[in-house]
């Protein structure tokens, strides 16, 4: 799928709950309000604007993380994009598997983790 997203495509990011927590315009991931929040490599995996692996992208689409595991080394942000402008309607969200114990869904119990670029706890301090 995430092949196959063209740049101006904006697909919902639904959480568990079935409410559209984010957009995906490949391959950055934009908030309800049209900021960036993060990006999403060729493996499926999910980085904040910050350069911080946050989890993965499943095909519903869902972020999810494990509770505790091996994460990837940071990353160099990408460049910046334009904010988006948000639909006024989206699609509802498809039948959402369960998840698994030990996975945890980012945008319903971790938002946190993928701040807009002015802000976060995991930005870099400013000399």
């Amino acid at each position: 799928m995430l092949s196959m997203v063209g740049q101006n495509t904006l697909i919902p990011i639904y959480t568990t709950r079935g409410d559209v927590g984010a957009f995906l315009s490949a391959p950055y991931i934009f908030d309800r309000c049209g900021e960036w929040i993060g990006w999403v490599d060729q493996d499926r995996q999910v980085f904040s604007v910050h350069g911080h692996h946050i989890g993965w992208l499943t095909q519903e689409p869902r972020i999810l993380r494990k509770i505790s595991g091996d994460y990837l080394s940071r990353r160099t942000p990408l460049t910046i994009p334009s904010r988006i402008t948000i639909p006024p309607t989206v699609p509802l969200a498809p039948l959402l598997a369960e998840l698994t114990y030990g996975t945890l869904d980012v945008l319903d119990d971790a938002p946190e983790l993928l701040p807009a670029l002015d802000f976060g706890g995991m930005r870099e301090d400013m000399d």
